[in-house]
């Protein structure tokens, strides 16, 4: 038996994979009106948080680069999450009900570290993609590089296929399609002149970064969705506590290589910092922490669609703080996006999913209504012939001796 993680019901898992099985079940419940609130929650808190996010990096840069390290603005924060998990622990650990194992005994942690070990392929894919980011503001100005992080859509759709065995309309399909449109609109003309520090062109290396930001983060997404889905009755806060502590410590690791190769100087990972990297670091942690809560309790797909959303902020934002001009590409391609977006998620588009979710419905409603049936033949055949049966002298005879 498997256990939906959105509504808590239990499926049986017979022949199929589990992954198949997960994606069933959430298929099934993901209408539900607290489903829906929730929802609405998480997407209104990433659309601030993502939004604000490239405003905070821009303001970091000194002089178009950085003077921190990357990887220590990624260390803190994922040090930052980890106090955030152990404190949720410890909260749920102080309300807990009589009876109730702690999630604090060794006990516990132990087993739950065995069954969400997982979780280290996110974090690692994660540490990789959190240094990406830096890099990619080099590159492009705020608004663009939320454009172009909208490409991991189309790129997560297939995987969620491949891995989750997700299922997607025909009109789904297109409004992706039409996503990655509306984001090739934007980057047109949107790389600056000059060369970068491996002599080559700013446009080679530009694209280069590009497909490596955009692949890593969704398969890391993909991963760690179902990680945490296919670990249900695992709390939250257990799968957060050791995804992010797996992300510290290949951060850590990262700062030990950089040490290496740069001298001791390097270890320092409080130099360069502002008040705008603390603003960063608080900002990244509570944009990872509310991810995990998309992954576990929504999709990636509205996580990756939320941050379409915060594109209109970053735009907004970049334009009156830093003079960025909002340029026709731009206009029209988040006006692509939009439309994207709404057929994605209308009722048109989640027709076929429903008669699959319905006919899936049926069939468990007619095989259930077949057991009953065949239940009800074999005792109105018993019935039948006790009733028929003729009694002989044998059988009239006490079994014990009078």
């Amino acid at each position: 038996m498997i256990e939906c993680s959105v509504c808590h019901s239990k499926i049986a898992t017979s022949s199929s994979s589990n992954s198949k099985t997960i994606s069933r079940a959430y298929d099934r419940h993901r209408s539900h009106g607290s489903s829906r609130f929730l929802n609405f929650v998480l997407v209104g808190g990433d659309c601030f948080l993502v939004g604000f996010q490239p405003i905070l990096v821009y303001m970091s840069k000194v002089d178009g680069g950085f003077k921190f390290s990357p990887v220590s603005v990624n260390f803190l924060t994922e040090l930052t999450k980890v106090i955030f998990a152990i404190i949720m622990l410890l909260f749920q650990a102080r309300h807990k009900k009589v009876g109730e194992k702690s999630l604090l005994s060794i006990s516990t942690l132990v087993q739950a570290a065995r069954n969400n070990v997982l979780l280290a392929v996110p974090a690692l894919l994660y540490a990789i993609n959190n240094y990406l980011k830096f890099i990619m503001q080099l590159y492009f100005n705020p608004a663009t590089v939320k454009m172009l992080s909208n490409l991991k859509v189309l790129v997560i759709a297939i995987l969620l296929k491949m891995i989750m065995k997700r299922r997607f309309s025909i009109i789904q399909w297109e409004a992706l399609a039409l996503l990655l449109i509306g984001i090739s609109v934007n980057q047109l003309r949107s790389l600056p002149e000059g060369t970068t520090s491996f002599s080559l062109p700013v446009a080679t290396s530009a694209y280069l970064y590009t497909l490596i930001f955009v692949t890593v983060p969704s398969l890391a997404s993909v991963f760690n969705e179902y990680a945490l889905k296919s670990q249900f009755e695992t709390s939250i806060y257990h799968q957060n506590l050791f995804l992010y502590g797996y992300g510290a410590m290949f951060n850590f690791l990262a700062i030990l290589g950089t040490a290496i190769f740069k001298g001791p100087g390097s270890l320092d990972i409080l130099e360069g910092h502002s008040k705008a990297t603390m603003l960063l670091i608080c900002n990244n942690a509570a944009q990872g922490i509310l991810s995990s809560f998309f992954f576990k309790y929504a999709d990636t797909i509205l996580k990756k669609y939320s941050s379409t959303i915060a594109t209109i902020f970053t735009g907004i934002a970049s334009s009156v703080l830093f003079g960025h001009t909002l340029t026709i590409n731009f206009v029209l391609g988040i006006s692509i996006v939009i439309i994207s977006m709404h057929q994605f998620f209308s009722a048109l588009s989640k027709v076929k999913d429903e008669q699959q979710s319905g006919s899936l419905e049926m069939a468990d409603s007619q095989e259930s209504q077949r057991s009953r049936d065949a239940s009800f033949l074999n005792v109105t055949a018993g019935a039948n012939e006790d009733a028929s049966h003729r009694v002989n002298e044998e059988e009239k005879r006490p079994l014990l001796p009078v």
